[in-house]
Protein backbone atom coordinates (compact mmCIF):
# COMPACT_ATOMS: atom_id res chain seq x y z
CA UNK A 1 0.00 0.00 0.00
CA UNK A 2 1.25 3.50 -0.82
CA UNK A 3 1.19 5.17 2.59
CA UNK A 4 1.88 8.65 1.27
CA UNK A 5 -1.03 8.39 -1.14
CA UNK A 6 -3.32 7.05 1.66
CA UNK A 7 -3.08 10.34 3.60
CA UNK A 8 -4.83 12.13 0.75
CA UNK A 9 -7.29 9.64 -0.50
CA UNK A 10 -10.87 10.91 -0.74
CA UNK A 11 -11.97 9.00 2.37
CA UNK A 12 -9.49 10.84 4.52
CA UNK A 13 -11.60 13.88 5.46
CA UNK A 14 -11.27 17.24 7.05
CA UNK A 15 -12.26 15.93 10.50
CA UNK A 16 -9.27 13.60 10.61
CA UNK A 17 -6.92 16.45 9.75
CA UNK A 18 -8.37 18.45 12.66
CA UNK A 19 -7.78 15.51 14.99
CA UNK A 20 -4.14 15.35 13.93
CA UNK A 21 -3.71 19.10 14.44
CA UNK A 22 -5.27 18.84 17.90
CA UNK A 23 -2.95 16.00 18.79
CA UNK A 24 0.12 18.00 17.74
CA UNK A 25 -1.08 20.98 19.79
CA UNK A 26 -1.63 18.82 22.89
CA UNK A 27 1.80 17.26 22.49
CA UNK A 28 3.34 20.75 22.32
CA UNK A 29 1.51 21.85 25.45
CA UNK A 30 2.69 18.73 27.30
CA UNK A 31 6.28 19.40 26.27
CA UNK A 32 6.02 23.05 27.43
CA UNK A 33 4.49 21.97 30.73
CA UNK A 34 7.26 19.42 31.28
CA UNK A 35 9.89 22.09 30.49
CA UNK A 36 8.33 24.59 32.91
CA UNK A 37 8.09 21.93 35.61
CA UNK A 38 11.73 20.98 35.07
CA UNK A 39 12.76 24.66 35.23
CA UNK A 40 10.79 25.12 38.42
CA UNK A 41 12.40 22.07 39.98
CA UNK A 42 15.82 23.34 38.84
CA UNK A 43 15.24 26.76 40.48
CA UNK A 44 13.95 25.15 43.67
CA UNK A 45 16.96 22.85 43.84
CA UNK A 46 19.51 25.59 43.00
CA UNK A 47 22.34 25.97 45.48
CA UNK A 48 21.39 28.68 48.00
CA UNK A 49 23.26 31.95 48.34
CA UNK A 50 24.89 31.72 51.76
CA UNK A 51 24.95 35.08 53.55
CA UNK A 52 27.31 35.47 56.52
CA UNK A 53 26.23 37.90 59.23
CA UNK A 54 28.69 39.52 61.62
CA UNK A 55 27.04 39.44 65.06
CA UNK A 56 25.97 42.82 66.45
CA UNK A 57 24.54 41.97 69.84
CA UNK A 58 23.66 38.26 69.83
CA UNK A 59 23.66 36.02 66.76
CA UNK A 60 19.86 35.60 67.02
CA UNK A 61 19.36 39.35 67.27
CA UNK A 62 21.57 40.00 64.23
CA UNK A 63 19.65 37.42 62.20
CA UNK A 64 16.34 39.05 63.13
CA UNK A 65 17.68 42.47 62.07
CA UNK A 66 18.80 41.23 58.64
CA UNK A 67 15.87 38.92 57.86
CA UNK A 68 13.54 41.42 56.06
CA UNK A 69 16.34 42.59 53.74
CA UNK A 70 17.38 39.01 52.95
CA UNK A 71 13.75 38.03 52.30
CA UNK A 72 13.57 40.84 49.74
CA UNK A 73 16.84 39.66 48.18
CA UNK A 74 15.48 36.13 47.82
CA UNK A 75 12.27 37.37 46.18
CA UNK A 76 14.13 39.64 43.78
CA UNK A 77 16.62 36.99 42.65
CA UNK A 78 14.20 34.08 42.65
CA UNK A 79 17.03 32.22 44.31
CA UNK A 80 17.14 30.72 47.83
CA UNK A 81 19.12 32.73 50.40
CA UNK A 82 20.30 31.08 53.61
CA UNK A 83 22.12 32.69 56.52
CA UNK A 84 25.34 31.76 58.25
CA UNK A 85 24.78 33.42 61.62
CA UNK A 86 27.45 32.79 64.24
CA UNK A 87 28.08 33.94 67.77
CA UNK A 88 31.65 35.16 67.28
CA UNK A 89 33.98 36.87 64.83
CA UNK A 90 36.20 33.79 64.79
CA UNK A 91 33.23 31.57 63.95
CA UNK A 92 32.39 33.68 60.91
CA UNK A 93 36.03 33.75 59.79
CA UNK A 94 36.17 29.95 60.05
CA UNK A 95 32.99 29.62 57.97
CA UNK A 96 34.43 31.87 55.24
CA UNK A 97 37.73 29.99 55.27
CA UNK A 98 35.82 26.71 54.84
CA UNK A 99 34.01 28.24 51.82
CA UNK A 100 30.61 28.00 53.52
CA UNK A 101 29.85 31.67 52.80
CA UNK A 102 29.17 33.37 49.44
CA UNK A 103 28.49 36.93 50.61
CA UNK A 104 29.09 38.48 54.02
CA UNK A 105 28.90 41.59 56.17
CA UNK A 106 32.30 41.99 57.86
CA UNK A 107 34.16 44.50 59.98
CA UNK A 108 37.52 45.74 58.74
CA UNK A 109 39.89 43.21 60.27
CA UNK A 110 37.73 40.24 59.29
CA UNK A 111 37.43 41.68 55.79
CA UNK A 112 41.21 41.98 55.47
CA UNK A 113 41.54 38.30 56.39
CA UNK A 114 38.79 37.37 53.90
CA UNK A 115 40.37 39.32 51.05
CA UNK A 116 44.01 38.40 51.67
CA UNK A 117 43.55 34.71 52.53
CA UNK A 118 39.97 33.52 51.88
CA UNK A 119 39.15 34.40 48.25
CA UNK A 120 36.66 37.21 48.86
CA UNK A 121 36.38 40.69 47.33
CA UNK A 122 34.87 43.91 48.71
CA UNK A 123 32.01 45.35 46.65
CA UNK A 124 30.19 47.70 49.06
CA UNK A 125 30.61 49.66 52.28
CA UNK A 126 28.05 50.44 54.96
CA UNK A 127 26.76 53.99 55.07
CA UNK A 128 25.44 55.17 58.43
CA UNK A 129 22.00 56.69 58.77
CA UNK A 130 23.66 60.12 59.14
CA UNK A 131 25.59 59.60 55.89
CA UNK A 132 28.96 58.84 57.52
CA UNK A 133 31.00 55.88 56.27
CA UNK A 134 32.57 55.03 59.58
CA UNK A 135 32.19 54.23 63.26
CA UNK A 136 33.91 55.40 66.41
CA UNK A 137 35.57 53.08 68.93
CA UNK A 138 34.95 53.82 72.60
CA UNK A 139 36.05 53.01 76.12
CA UNK A 140 33.08 53.15 78.50
CA UNK A 141 32.85 53.35 82.31
CA UNK A 142 30.06 53.94 84.80
CA UNK A 143 29.03 57.56 85.23
CA UNK A 144 29.87 57.33 88.95
CA UNK A 145 33.27 55.71 88.32
CA UNK A 146 36.41 57.13 89.89
CA UNK A 147 37.97 56.87 86.41
CA UNK A 148 37.41 60.37 85.04
CA UNK A 149 40.01 60.38 82.24
CA UNK A 150 42.49 58.20 80.39
CA UNK A 151 45.19 59.49 82.73
CA UNK A 152 43.20 58.11 85.69
CA UNK A 153 42.86 54.78 83.91
CA UNK A 154 46.49 54.43 82.85
CA UNK A 155 47.91 55.63 86.18
CA UNK A 156 46.80 52.52 88.06
CA UNK A 157 47.96 49.31 86.37
CA UNK A 158 46.57 46.14 87.89
CA UNK A 159 43.64 47.90 89.60
CA UNK A 160 40.86 47.78 86.99
CA UNK A 161 38.72 45.05 85.41
CA UNK A 162 38.34 45.20 81.62
CA UNK A 163 35.74 43.79 79.20
CA UNK A 164 36.72 43.71 75.52
CA UNK A 165 35.89 41.88 72.29
CA UNK A 166 37.85 39.26 70.38
CA UNK A 167 41.15 40.06 68.68
CA UNK A 168 39.34 40.16 65.32
CA UNK A 169 37.18 43.08 66.45
CA UNK A 170 38.45 46.49 65.28
CA UNK A 171 36.52 48.74 67.68
CA UNK A 172 36.43 46.14 70.46
CA UNK A 173 40.15 45.34 70.48
CA UNK A 174 42.49 46.72 67.79
CA UNK A 175 41.59 50.42 67.99
CA UNK A 176 41.81 50.78 71.80
CA UNK A 177 44.99 48.72 71.78
CA UNK A 178 46.60 50.74 68.97
CA UNK A 179 45.52 54.21 70.11
CA UNK A 180 45.35 53.96 73.92
CA UNK A 181 47.50 51.18 75.36
CA UNK A 182 50.34 50.41 72.91
CA UNK A 183 51.51 54.06 72.60
CA UNK A 184 52.19 53.93 76.36
CA UNK A 185 54.05 50.65 76.08
CA UNK A 186 51.08 48.78 77.57
CA UNK A 187 49.20 45.63 76.65
CA UNK A 188 45.61 45.46 77.90
CA UNK A 189 45.89 41.73 78.58
CA UNK A 190 48.58 42.36 81.21
CA UNK A 191 47.68 45.92 82.26
CA UNK A 192 44.32 45.11 83.84
CA UNK A 193 43.62 43.05 86.93
CA UNK A 194 41.29 40.88 84.85
CA UNK A 195 40.12 40.76 81.25
CA UNK A 196 36.71 39.49 80.19
CA UNK A 197 36.03 38.73 76.50
CA UNK A 198 32.49 39.01 75.15
CA UNK A 199 30.24 40.79 72.68
CA UNK A 200 29.71 44.55 72.96
CA UNK A 201 26.25 44.32 74.49
CA UNK A 202 27.19 41.93 77.30
CA UNK A 203 30.36 43.94 77.99
CA UNK A 204 28.39 47.17 78.38
CA UNK A 205 25.93 45.39 80.65
CA UNK A 206 28.87 44.15 82.75
CA UNK A 207 29.98 47.78 83.31
CA UNK A 208 26.47 48.85 84.28
CA UNK A 209 26.23 45.93 86.74
CA UNK A 210 29.66 46.76 88.27
CA UNK A 211 31.10 43.42 87.13
CA UNK A 212 33.92 45.25 85.30
CA UNK A 213 35.24 48.82 85.47
CA UNK A 214 35.74 49.62 81.78
CA UNK A 215 34.63 48.13 78.47
CA UNK A 216 35.42 48.69 74.80
CA UNK A 217 32.54 49.44 72.44
CA UNK A 218 31.48 51.60 69.46
CA UNK A 219 28.72 54.05 68.63
CA UNK A 220 26.32 51.62 66.83
CA UNK A 221 26.48 49.20 69.75
CA UNK A 222 26.03 52.03 72.25
CA UNK A 223 22.92 53.14 70.35
CA UNK A 224 21.61 49.57 70.37
CA UNK A 225 22.34 49.27 74.10
CA UNK A 226 20.42 52.47 74.80
CA UNK A 227 17.40 51.04 73.00
CA UNK A 228 17.59 47.64 74.69
CA UNK A 229 18.66 48.75 78.19
CA UNK A 230 17.75 52.43 78.64
CA UNK A 231 18.07 52.44 82.43
CA UNK A 232 21.47 50.74 82.41
CA UNK A 233 22.69 52.95 79.55
CA UNK A 234 21.87 56.05 81.59
CA UNK A 235 24.43 54.87 84.15
CA UNK A 236 27.30 54.83 81.63
CA UNK A 237 29.65 57.47 80.22
CA UNK A 238 32.15 57.43 77.39
CA UNK A 239 35.71 57.83 78.62
CA UNK A 240 37.46 57.85 75.22
CA UNK A 241 36.50 58.05 71.54
CA UNK A 242 38.67 57.23 68.53
CA UNK A 243 38.73 59.13 65.28
CA UNK A 244 36.39 57.82 62.57
CA UNK A 245 37.12 54.22 61.57
CA UNK A 246 35.81 53.04 58.16
CA UNK A 247 32.51 51.16 58.33
CA UNK A 248 32.04 47.46 57.79
CA UNK A 249 31.90 46.12 54.24
CA UNK A 250 30.12 43.55 52.10
CA UNK A 251 32.30 40.94 50.42
CA UNK A 252 31.59 38.39 47.67
CA UNK A 253 33.25 35.05 47.05
CA UNK A 254 35.62 34.76 44.09
CA UNK A 255 34.30 32.50 41.35
CA UNK A 256 30.63 33.37 41.81
CA UNK A 257 28.88 33.41 38.40
CA UNK A 258 29.08 36.88 36.87
CA UNK A 259 25.34 37.17 36.30
CA UNK A 260 24.54 36.30 39.92
CA UNK A 261 27.27 38.64 41.18
CA UNK A 262 25.78 41.46 39.11
CA UNK A 263 22.24 40.79 40.40
CA UNK A 264 23.45 40.75 44.01
CA UNK A 265 25.44 43.95 43.76
CA UNK A 266 22.75 45.81 41.81
CA UNK A 267 20.09 44.86 44.35
CA UNK A 268 22.08 45.75 47.47
CA UNK A 269 23.54 49.00 46.14
CA UNK A 270 20.06 50.20 45.13
CA UNK A 271 18.31 48.98 48.28
CA UNK A 272 16.60 51.77 50.22
CA UNK A 273 17.25 54.39 47.55
CA UNK A 274 13.93 54.11 45.69
CA UNK A 275 10.89 56.36 45.93
CA UNK A 276 7.31 55.62 46.94
CA UNK A 277 6.06 52.95 49.33
CA UNK A 278 8.70 50.43 48.27
CA UNK A 279 11.53 52.84 49.12
CA UNK A 280 9.97 53.68 52.49
CA UNK A 281 9.61 49.98 53.34
CA UNK A 282 13.20 49.21 52.31
CA UNK A 283 14.56 52.09 54.40
CA UNK A 284 12.59 50.78 57.37
CA UNK A 285 14.20 47.36 56.84
CA UNK A 286 17.66 48.97 56.76
CA UNK A 287 16.91 50.86 59.97
CA UNK A 288 16.44 47.52 61.76
CA UNK A 289 20.19 46.97 61.37
CA UNK A 290 21.92 49.29 63.89
CA UNK A 291 22.74 52.67 62.37
CA UNK A 292 22.59 51.45 58.76
CA UNK A 293 21.36 53.84 56.08
CA UNK A 294 22.40 51.89 52.97
CA UNK A 295 25.36 50.68 50.92
CA UNK A 296 27.89 52.53 48.77
CA UNK A 297 30.00 50.88 46.05
CA UNK A 298 33.57 50.12 47.18
CA UNK A 299 36.52 47.85 46.50
CA UNK A 300 39.42 46.31 48.41
CA UNK A 301 41.19 49.69 48.73
CA UNK A 302 38.82 50.67 51.53
CA UNK A 303 40.54 48.14 53.80
CA UNK A 304 43.95 49.82 53.85
CA UNK A 305 43.26 51.80 57.08
CA UNK A 306 42.72 48.50 58.91
CA UNK A 307 45.99 47.07 57.61
CA UNK A 308 47.73 50.29 58.64
CA UNK A 309 46.16 50.14 62.11
CA UNK A 310 47.27 46.56 62.66
CA UNK A 311 50.77 47.43 61.40
CA UNK A 312 51.00 50.37 63.82
CA UNK A 313 49.86 48.19 66.73
CA UNK A 314 52.33 45.40 66.00
CA UNK A 315 55.24 47.84 65.61
CA UNK A 316 54.39 49.55 68.89
CA UNK A 317 54.18 46.22 70.69
CA UNK A 318 57.52 45.14 69.22
CA UNK A 319 59.22 48.42 70.08
CA UNK A 320 57.98 48.41 73.69
CA UNK A 321 58.27 44.68 74.31
CA UNK A 322 60.93 42.86 76.30
CA UNK A 323 63.38 40.96 74.09
CA UNK A 324 66.23 38.58 74.75
CA UNK A 325 68.39 40.64 72.40
CA UNK A 326 68.33 43.65 70.14
CA UNK A 327 68.75 41.28 67.19
CA UNK A 328 65.57 39.39 68.09
CA UNK A 329 63.62 42.63 68.28
CA UNK A 330 65.00 43.77 64.93
CA UNK A 331 64.09 40.45 63.32
CA UNK A 332 60.52 40.87 64.58
CA UNK A 333 60.31 44.41 63.17
CA UNK A 334 61.59 43.19 59.78
CA UNK A 335 58.96 40.43 59.74
CA UNK A 336 56.19 42.92 60.61
CA UNK A 337 57.28 45.09 57.70
CA UNK A 338 57.25 42.12 55.28
CA UNK A 339 53.80 41.01 56.48
CA UNK A 340 52.51 44.56 56.07
CA UNK A 341 53.72 44.82 52.47
CA UNK A 342 52.29 41.39 51.68
CA UNK A 343 48.88 42.34 53.15
CA UNK A 344 48.78 45.51 51.04
CA UNK A 345 49.20 43.71 47.71
CA UNK A 346 45.63 42.36 47.24
CA UNK A 347 44.22 45.70 48.41
CA UNK A 348 46.14 47.76 45.86
CA UNK A 349 45.65 45.41 42.90
CA UNK A 350 41.85 45.78 42.67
Amino acid sequence: MNIARSWFRPGFGKGCLQCIALGVLMLGLLLCTDSATAAGKSAASASPIRFGILPIGSAAESLEQWRPLLDDLQKRLGHPVTTVSVGSYAGLSDAIGAQRVDIAFLSGKLAVEAVTHQHMQVFAQFVRSDGAKGNVAMLVVRADSSIHSLDDLLAMPGDWRYARSEHLSVTGYTAPEAYVFAPHGLNSDTFFASVRIGDHQSNLLAVANREVDVASSNNPDMDLFRRNFPQEAAQLKVLWRSSLIPSGVLVLRDGMPASLRRQLTDFLLAYGKGSGEAGVRERANLARIPDLGGFAPENNHVLQPFVDMQYTLLRQQAEHGQWVSRQAQQARLVQIEKDYQRALQPLLSH
